[in-house]
């Protein structure tokens, strides 16, 4: 039994082969730790498995009978040679299915012994590896809150609180001050701007991706679109499927996310007028035409 290191599991195949002298057909494995790219390049993690190589059952002889016409052979001597080997044989079956069983009972010891070996070591490195993806993302939140502090000081808006965090590959970003109405904007328009500004500088830079709140802003407009699509939930429970009217900018996609919610096993999605006003559609996975 060894247990083999690589970058990928393909590679820890190869070697686990190489080492026990045997094809990859032949190797018995378990993928104790699957390779992970990690983030920003850190927390990478290689392929870990345990592998073996299958030993094959052993041959089962067949004993040659006597066959009638052969000199000094009875037709009794035949039944009862023919008897006999059939009791062999039946020893010999017994005799493999004992040894397969011996073996699979201690491989399924061994199993055991495997897993509480390496359990202590999995968890010790799935908290290490919590614990750094923890710094990592704190240490990441500092740098935007930074980086974003000089970016608004640039600005003719007077922001005083600028708080990050970043979770799940998301910044999550709020920022407040005398002038943060103004930075919203008419209909959010303002907003609209500086969302997809971050978004396409932090997704680049840190493949982040972003929630912005500005004085609770998005909480507003989330607890408004609630309340609209209340009614297209009642209509498409009824029909079956429904639109919402034309929505601008973060409405459509706040209507989207909710309205995915509430119906995940539908077909929902947000398209394009011909005026190039945009809305949701829901209705079933097999008629997407709306």
């Amino acid at each position: 039994m060894k247990k083999v290191e690589a970058p990928t599991l393909e590679e820890a195949y190869e070697k686990a082969a190489t080492l026990l002298s045997c094809s990859i057909a032949d190797l018995r494995y378990e993928v104790v730790q699957y390779p992970s790219k990690g983030i920003l390049g850190l927390l990478k993690k290689n392929a870990i498995i345990v592998a073996t190589c299958k030993q094959p059952s052993a041959p089962i002889q067949e004993d040659t009978l006597p066959e009638i016409g052969e000199a000094g052979t009875t037709e009794a001597e035949i039944i009862e040679s023919f008897g006999t080997a059939k009791e062999s044989f039946a020893s010999e079956v017994i005799a493999v299915v004992k040894d397969e069983s011996q073996t699979l009972h201690k491989s399924v010891e061994n199993n055991v012994v495997l897993d509480s070996f390496f359990d202590t070591d999995n968890k010790k490195e799935e908290t290490e590896a919590i614990e750094k993806e923890s710094v990592v993302y704190d240490e990441l939140a500092r740098l935007i809150e930074d980086e974003l502090k000089v970016l608004l000081s640039h600005s003719c808006f007077a922001i005083d609180v600028v708080e990050v965090d970043v979770i799940n590959n998301t910044a999550l970003i709020f920022i407040d001050g005398d002038d943060a109405a103004l930075l919203i904007g008419k209909e959010g328009y303002r907003y609209n701007a500086l969302s997809y500004m971050l978004f396409n500088w932090l997704h680049t830079k840190y493949e982040l991706f972003i929630k912005l709140e500005i004085a609770e802003f998005l909480t507003s407009q989330q607890e408004m679109i609630r309340n609209y699509i209340k009614p297209v939930i009642e209509n498409v429970e009824k029909n079956g499927r429904g639109k919402t009217r034309s929505l601008d900018g973060i409405l459509v996609q706040i209507a989207l996310e909710q309205l995915r919610e509430a119906f995940p096993n539908k077909y929902v999605a947000i398209k394009t007028g011909k005026a190039g006003n945009k809305f949701v559609i829901i209705n079933d996975f097999n008629n997407k035409q709306s």
